[in-house]
């Protein structure tokens, strides 16, 4: 396998750029005669895991096996680290302040729920302020007190609703009746 055929595989696989890809191979041009899969390796910009399975995925497996065990030791000073340089896509910066800012938006949200609740009325007991008819001692559950206080009473109520609705018909009949008779009366 080649050089650039193993390039286009890992650019179509997606863990390569073309921007590195580019200093591996002119690292190879200027004399360097290691493979490009050990230079891609060398530089950090794919694992030997992602080279292996993406050969493997791509029906090179003669290949997999000639690869050889890249061995690299890091140094991780305090130099190192503040010389090492990072890169990040907008993409990912736009993401984390979009994380960011909305960490502080509901840390915020959260600050004004929080002085709205203690700004409310302090209650002692809701439960007697919710109920207050309820006598000291008093065993019933507060459903069926309810039940007593509002709907007992309220079937002799309509009872004697209908019977004045009953009353009120038989004189409307009557005044109906009436009505009828001095129009008679009127007519002739």
């Amino acid at each position: 396998m080649n050089g650039t055929k193993l390039g286009e595989i890992l650019l179509e696989a997606d863990v390569l750029t073309k921007r590195q890809l580019k200093k591996a191979l002119v690292l190879q041009e200027a004399g360097d005669k290691r493979r490009l899969g050990e230079i891609l390796i060398e530089q950090g910009y794919i694992t030997l895991e992602d080279l292996t399975e993406i050969m493997l995925s791509n029906g090179h497996a003669q290949e997999v096996k000639e690869i050889p065990k890249v061995s690299k030791s890091v140094e991780l000073s305090e130099e190192k680290v503040l010389n090492t340089k990072f890169t990040l896509s907008l993409q990912t910066m736009i993401t984390a302040a979009v994380g960011i800012s909305s960490l502080i938006g509901m840390w915020y949200a959260l600050q004004a729920e929080i002085q709205e609740a203690k700004e409310l009325p302090k209650i002692d007991n809701i439960y007697d302020q919710e109920y207050p008819s309820r006598p000291e001692g008093y065993n019933w559950p507060r459903s069926y007190e309810q039940y007593k206080d509002n709907v007992e009473g309220l079937q002799e109520e309509m009872d004697a609703v209908y019977d004045k609705l009953d009353e009120f018909e038989e004189a409307i009949e009557e005044l109906e009746k009436q009505v009828t008779e001095l129009r008679i009366k009127v007519g002739k």
